[in-house]
Order: C-alpha cells, then sequence, then structure tokens
C-alpha cells in the first residue's frame, strides 16, 4: 500500500522525511554523513549507501517524492557548490533507481504555496503548525532542514 510522501531537502545538513497524510506519521531523517580526511582537512560527505538504505527501506509504500531543486547561491565556494549539487543529484538518482514518482520544485514554488518566505525560523514554525505532534524533531535553529523536508513531503500531499 502506498501511503507515504517522501520530502528531501538536499545538501550536507539537509533531510529526508516520510510522511502519511493519512494518519499524521512522520518519519524523519538527517541526511547521513561521515567524515573524512583530505589534503589534513576533515571533510563532511554524503553516505550514498545509507540514504540509498533509507530510501529504499520504504520505497514500496512511497507515493511520490519531492525533491527541492537547488541551484547555487550568489557567494557560495566553488567546493560548497558542487558539493551542495553533488547531493542533490544523489538524491534524485536514489530515488529514481527505487521508481518513485519524482517531482522537483524550486524553494520559492513550494514555499509561496506554503505561505513562507525564506526564513529557516519560518519553516520550523510552520512545520510546526502543520504537524503539531512531530515539533520536538526542529525544535533546534540547527534542524531546519528536517522542517523543510517534512514541509516538502506535506506539499507533496496537498498538490497530488
Amino acid at each position: 500500500m502506498t501511503r507515504f510522501y517522501l520530502g528531501i531537502d538536499p545538501g550536507l545538513t539537509g533531510a529526508m522525511a516520510f510522511f502519511d497524510p493519512e494518519t499524521g506519521e512522520l518519519e524523519v531523517h538527517d541526511m547521513p554523513v561521515f567524515a573524512e580526511k583530505r589534503n589534513n582537512k576533515t571533510k563532511s560527505c554524503l553516505d550514498l549507501y545509507q540514504m540509498a538504505r533509507i530510501v529504499d527501506s520504504k520505497a514500496s509504500e512511497t507515493k511520490q517524492a519531492v525533491v527541492e531543486l537547488v541551484n547555487a547561491m550568489p557567494k557560495q565556494g566553488v567546493t560548497s557548490s558542487f558539493s551542495f549539487g553533488f547531493s542533490a543529484g544523489a538524491a534524485q538518482t536514489i530515488v529514481a533507481a527505487n521508481m518513485i514518482p519524482m517531482i522537483l520544485v524550486a524553494p520559492l514554488r513550494w514555499k509561496r504555496v506554503l505561505r513562507l518566505n525564506a526564513s529557516k525560523d519560518a519553516s520550523r514554525i510552520k512545520a510546526s503548525q502543520v504537524m503539531p505532534r512531530h515539533a520536538h524533531l526542529w525544535s533546534l535553529k540547527k534542524h531546519d532542514g528536517r522542517a523543510e523536508a517534512a514541509l516538502l513531503a506535506y506539499y507533496g500531499s496537498i498538490t497530488k
């Protein structure tokens, strides 16, 4: 039975959220990362296999994935832009490999539908309003990716 909408806020500080609009059930996973030492610097890297395992575990129950369509941001460095794009592409590839129908949606579009601005705190507040039982999942400022992933899944459920 397909019942979940999967929302993905790509990036190393993003998250994935599976939302069932019938029951209000929500399962949120921070983007899985590991630390890797390169050139005497420790870098965070996306754990592709863990991400694939998470998506695969619910693929047969997932109706649709909503992945935020990202672009390079002004004043963002080349390395961080590449890393961000890599994470977004990896998310899309893992969803596609699991044969989950997918829509890509620009932040301006889904945030306009949910009456949000660019503020990460506004996303946390809105997520608490539409999913109050789960507000503890994004109670910290650093958990804005969780709130945005949950809102992307919610967006998918209301824009069928």
